[in-house]
């Protein structure tokens, strides 16, 4: 007489019995399976062991006055912790890095000016650098005003990679010792896109000298937040999702 194969979950009391040796991420997993599954794995018997062998015993006050669940105490604090834990150093170094900024006039698309260069500055601890400009036989303005398109790419060095930091549209004045300046917000990740807005600015100013010849470029990674430039370390590890695989 041929069995037929039994489908069926495990008994309640098993996956209860077996509940009580998993780790926190494991318990976690298994409470996304089913309503069932998730009452379970949610058990404050469960998550107050774990709370008060990791953290400190005065999260079971807290839980007292609160009646906040242990399992959502236990994520309260890891993400506590996480958040003082020094975040890792970037993979990429500023000597991998070369950067491109092309401005070019926006009715006959001729190049106006060119700079590209390895870094240069960031002594400060910021990430804000000078480019140097290249092509300077085409780098005068002839007009007092002109719609401008500026692209600037990151380039991680022998083209393995490159990232465009700002690709956007407008008008600059060209007197001595002024400065034409644009910024375009950066995406997030993709691991974060689609949840809020990056905060941070690509930032590139160009600087006239004598005849509208155009002198000096500098670019940067600016947080809109506090309207400071990011450390070169953040900069760094921002470039890191975009240049270099996960």
């Amino acid at each position: 007489m041929e069995t037929e194969e039994q489908d069926s979950p495990p008994p309640w009391e098993i996956l209860n019995l077996i509940s009580q040796f998993l780790d926190p991420k494991t318990l976690a997993m298994a409470s996304c399976v089913s309503k069932s599954w998730s009452i379970l794995m949610s058990s404050n018997n469960l998550w107050k062991p774990i709370c008060q062998t990791q953290f400190s015993s005065s999260l079971s006050n807290l839980h007292t006055l609160t009646s906040v669940p242990y399992k959502r105490l236990y994520a309260i604090s890891r993400a506590a912790v996480l958040r003082r834990q020094p975040p890792c150093k970037p993979r990429l170094s500023l000597k991998d890095l070369i950067f491109t900024v092309n401005v070019r006039k926006k009715n006959n698309k001729g190049k106006v000016f060119a700079a590209v260069s390895k870094p240069i500055g960031g002594g400060d601890g910021v990430f804000k650098f000078s480019v140097d400009v290249v092509n300077g036989e085409k780098s005068t303005f002839t007009e007092a005003e002109e719609a401008v398109e500026v692209v600037w790419n990151v380039v991680l060095e022998g083209w393995n990679g490159i990232f465009t930091m700002m690709d956007c549209e407008g008008k600059m004045g060209f007197l001595a010792g002024c400065e034409g300046w644009f910024s375009a917000e950066l995406p997030l990740p993709a691991c974060f896109s689609g949840i809020v807005g990056s905060g941070i600015v690509g930032d590139l100013k160009i600087g006239f000298g004598s005849g509208g010849r155009v002198e000096k470029v500098c670019v940067g990674i600016l947080n809109v937040v506090n309207w400071r430039y990011v450390s070169v370390d953040d900069g760094l590890r921002y470039l890191d999702h975009f240049l270099l695989p996960i």
